[in-house]
C-alpha cells in the first residue's frame, strides 16, 4: 500500500497547481510503483494546490502503522479530552 511519503516523493519536482494527469504524469515520469500509480488514477479530476492535498485525496492511508484492531480501539475510547471544562456546566 502507497504512503504519503511515496507520493510526495514521487511528486517532489511538480509544479503546483497541477491537474489530476499532471500528477500522474510527474509520478509516472519519476518512475512509482505500482501501487502509487493506481492511488494516483483514482484521484478527483480537480487541479491540485501541493503535494499534500494530493495525498489526502488519493485515499492513502496515513498512519499504516496503526492496524485496524488499533483503529476500532481508539474509536471505542471516550472522548473524555474534548470540552472536559464544560462538562460541569
Amino acid at each position: 500500500m502507497a504512503s504519503y511519503a511515496d507520493v510526495l516523493q514521487y511528486l517532489s519536482s511538480l509544479d503546483y497547481p497541477a491537474g489530476k494527469d499532471d500528477v500522474v504524469r510527474e509520478a509516472e515520469r519519476e518512475g512509482a510503483p505500482p501501487e502509487v500509480l493506481k492511488a494516483l488514477r483514482a484521484l478527483p479530476p480537480v487541479d491540485y494546490a501541493n503535494g499534500n492535498e494530493v495525498a489526502r485525496s488519493a485515499a492513502i492511508d496515513a498512519a499504516p502503522e496503526v492496524s485496524a484492531s488499533q483503529r476500532a480501539a481508539q474509536a471505542r475510547e471516550p472522548h473524555t479530552r474534548v470540552s472536559q471544562h464544560l462538562r460541569g456546566i
